[in-house]
Order: structure tokens, then sequence, then C-alpha cells
């Protein structure tokens, strides 16, 4: 059965990267890997009560994702249809690519360690589109963001997935992880955008000001672009005081933002409002059900034991704590890093690794910025995949060698230091 799984996951991996040679949705592939790896591993065990209670359980931190997916989309796409990237765009006077560049890597490194990577990424991947014309051009600023947010990301506990799972469980602590992996995240950011920017050259061409909301006034603008910054910047403060997911923050300040423009379209004809309902017809739809669809897969391997069993290998083959640190995160770029970080957390305890040992950083560095190195390979990577329709195999010639250089850097820096 596990190699039925194993053969059906890489063929449909496969498939998805050949997206544009298959001429097939990735979605759709995704979602037919997930159901029918849950198919035959339901169709070949017994218990088939205690499997539906495993995919109930995955099917739950799943959504959670999509909720703050949905929640997160409809709020930029919100903002933009209000104009509101203008407030950004108009403060960025260059014409010059590399400069350009260098501005939008550092806003999304330190906004992704504020809110998380995934938001971050929406945000500054729309705010591109706002100021490039060209599609070719615009590809290489977006590759740099991916992997500005994963970098960003993984330095504090609320800016990756995996860095939260790490601080929730006690492996490690706030002030200790962002002192000990600041610098190697910055470094996984620095290299790479100074080999892209190499790679770049000469002046981009803005985009002209279309007059598509001329309807809207400066003062909603500012209202609605306002609230909607407020309510992604409320997220993190909302799941440290309620300790509630991430989700239910993003659907509160999604809601907030839903009652504000509710109010300024109150007195305009049905045909000018500019409101959720609008927002929600326009976000990217496929995207969010190639996440169910890759997630479900990739929980069929976790249920299966199989990527317990690969970081039993590891242990049992390899030995080395960094060498098995720095693999784990490069198959982070194949494999969703969540299950990889929650195997490792399972078979490696605190009273053998206590709390901040360098292992658990290593990993916390490693399982944020190793998604980088695939465009799959990371919430942040899927996401800007999905807005931009970037082609797997585009980035792979482009940007994954960058990318693995900027990750073996910045793991290689943390090791000299310890």
């Amino acid at each position: 059965m596990n190699a039925i799984i194993l053969i059906a996951f890489s063929i449909g991996y496969a498939l998805i990267a050949l997206e544009s040679k298959v001429k097939i949705n990735k979605a759709a592939i995704a979602l037919f890997t997930g159901v029918f790896l849950w198919s035959i591993y339901i169709l070949n065990r017994s218990g088939s009560e205690e499997i539906v209670h495993e995919l109930i359980e995955h099917v739950g931190s799943i959504s959670q994702i999509l909720f703050f997916l949905i929640g997160a989309m409809t709020i930029v796409e919100l903002m933009d249809s209000y104009n509101g990237f203008k407030v950004i765009t108009r403060l960025i006077k260059t014409n010059n690519k590399r400069i350009l560049l260098v501005i939008l890597s550092v806003i999304t490194f330190v906004l992704s360690a504020i809110l998380d990577n995934l938001t971050t990424t929406i945000v500054m991947v729309t705010l591109s589109r706002k100021l490039i014309e060209d599609k070719n051009e615009r590809l290489f600023f977006i590759g740099m963001i991916v992997i500005a947010a994963n970098s960003g990301g993984a330095w504090t506990p609320i800016g990756d997935v995996t860095t939260t799972m790490l601080w929730i469980g006690g492996q490690i602590t706030t002030v200790n992880i962002m002192q000990k992996i600041f610098l190697p995240s910055l470094v996984s950011m620095i290299i790479p955008l100074s080999i892209i920017s190499f790679m770049i050259k000469g002046n981009f061409h803005r985009i002209i000001d279309t007059n598509q909301s001329a309807n809207v006034q400066n003062i909603e603008r500012n209202i609605v672009f306002i609230t909607g910054i407020g309510a992604l910047i409320f997220v993190p403060i909302f799941k440290s005081i309620t300790h509630l997911p991430p989700f239910m923050g993003i659907l509160i300040g999604l809601s907030v933002l839903w009652i504000v423009t509710e109010v300024l379209n109150k007195d305009r004809a049905h045909a000018e409002k500019i409101t959720v309902t609008n927002a929600l017809r326009k976000i990217d739809i496929p995207s969010i059900l190639f996440f169910l669809g890759i997630l479900l897969a990739v929980a069929a391997l976790e249920s299966t034991n199989l990527l317990s069993d690969l970081a039993t290998l590891l242990t049992e083959s390899v030995g080395n704590l960094k060498v098995i640190a720095i693999f784990l995160g490069i198959l982070s770029a194949i494999i969703d890093n969540v299950p990889l970080v929650a195997a490792s957390m399972g078979m490696y305890d605190l009273q053998t690794f206590p709390t901040d040992h360098y292992f658990w950083e290593l990993i916390a560095y490693c399982a944020g910025t190793g998604g980088s190195i695939l465009i799959i390979g990371s919430a942040a990577g899927v996401a800007a995949m999905g807005i931009e329709k970037i082609d797997f195999f585009w980035y792979l010639k482009n940007i994954s060698l960058v990318a693995l250089i900027g990750y073996l850097s910045g793991a290689f820096l943390y090791i000299l230091l310890l």
C-alpha cells in the first residue's frame, strides 16, 4: 500500500510541475491526488472509522489555512478595489529595477516577521502587480518576494507556522529564537537578493493608473487601506491575546472591514458599490483548491507514517543532527514543512533536547526558509504561484538555485555561530 501511495504522490507531484505541458489545471491534479491517496489508504486498512477520524482531524487543520487564505485574499482584494495600494505606490518614486528589488525585499522581510509569510506575500505580490507592467520582469521580483517572506517569517514565533509550532510546543522561546535565527535568516535573503540584482538591470515600466475606481474618494481609500492593514496587523495580536488560531483573527478583521465598506456604500447606487461580495468574486478560488488538494495528499503521507518513517531513517542512517535539519529543510521544498516539523517534534523529546537546544533552532530556520527552493514548497510560494500564475519550471530554472544558495549560506552561518 505504501508503495502505491508514494508512486501516486510522485505522479501527482510531477503532473503539477508539468502543468504547462499537460494543460491540466494544477488544482484539479492536486484534488485528485489528495482524494486518491486517502482512498487507497482506507481501502487497504481495517478500521475505517479511525481513518475517517484521522481525515477529519487533518481537514480541521487544513481548513484553518484555507479560511485564513480566503480572509487575507479578500482583504487585500478589497483594499485594491479602493485603490488602497496607491498610498504605497506613490511613495515609491524610483524606476530603477535594482533599487525597487531592494525596497520590496526589505519591506517583505520586515512585514513577514510582524504579520506572517503568507499574508505578506499576498500583499507584496499584489503591490508588485501595481508597479511593474511587464510580467517577465515582474516574475523575478515575485521570486525574490517569496524568498524574503520565508526568510523574514522564520526568525519570529508568529512569522511562520512551523516556528509557531515549535514555540507553542515549548521547543523554543521568543527572545532566544529571534536572537539566534535573525542573522542566518537575513543572510538567506541578502545573498539571493545580491544575485538576482545582478540578473536584472535598467529601468522598469510603471503601470499607468486607470480610472477603474474613479468614484472612490481619497477619504474612502484611506479608510479602507488603514482598516485593511490594521486587520492584517491585528491577527498576531489577536492570537496572543485569545490563543485562538490565526484564521479567527483574519475573519474578525474581515468582518470589521466588511462593516466599514457597507457604511461607505450605503449612499451609493447598487452598480457603484464596492463591497466584500465583489471582492469574494475576484479571489483566486483555484489556488485555494490547490492548497486543499496538496495538503490532503501530504496528510495522507503523514497518516500512513511515511513521513515519520523517513525521519527515523534519517536518524538511523545519518545521525548528525545538523545534517538532518538541513536535509529536512530541503525536503520541505517538496513536502509540506508542517508534518515534517511535527514528525521531528514527535521523535526528539524535550528531555533529550531541551528548550532552545540548537537542534530546534536549526529546525526552525531550515523548515522556514527551505520551502523557498521550489515554488510549491511553501504557503508563500503557492500563494504567489496562484496570484501570478508562475510556471513551476520557470521558478526552478531562474530562482531555485539562488534560493538554495541563500538557504545553505544561512544554515552554515548558524552552525559557525554555535
